[in-house]
């Protein structure tokens, strides 16, 4: 097997493997979703762009990866649930039994990425999604060994 082969495989494993996981986080309420579609949608854009570019046309996870990478922007609805579970995750912190400088320093972190998150634009128009007969994934445009998925 060539080393190309191999890292193709590797990415379409990391790719079926972080899928997985958004797809469990979006049912666990403590497992994150969007940062595994994001993975999910790297590692499948270099080791099988057909399967990146059905997750960018999934009605579910397909809009906030689109938003993202587009516009670096965070839907209103995901911010809002983003700062709850912050908000949740700083009070569990505060009735915890760790120590008072790792509360602290783990609850401004969390205020930190709290004020990022809320700083995120929102996104501005309807993001149109990338289809498989688009001309960068068309089987005429990709070079042969990425047709075989």
């Amino acid at each position: 097997m060539s080393r190309s082969t191999a890292r193709r495989i590797a990415y379409r494993l990391l790719a079926l493997a972080s899928f997985g996981l958004g797809v469990i986080g979006a049912f666990l309420p403590l497992m994150p979703t969007t940062c595994f579609m994001l993975v999910a949608v790297w590692a499948g854009s270099k080791g099988s762009p057909r399967f990146a570019a059905w997750i960018r046309r999934h009605p579910r996870f397909g809009p906030p990866l689109t938003a993202w990478e587009r516009q670096r922007a965070i839907p209103r609805h995901a911010k809002r649930l983003a700062m709850l579970m912050l908000v949740f995750s700083i009070g569990a912190l505060v009735i915890s039994p760790l120590s008072g400088v790792i509360k602290l320093c783990v609850i401004v972190s969390l205020l930190g990425l709290a004020l990022w998150i809320g700083t995120r634009p929102a996104p501005r128009e309807a993001i149109p999604v990338y289809t498989i007969i688009s001309p960068t994934l068309s089987p005429r445009v990709m070079p042969p060994i990425s047709r075989r998925l």
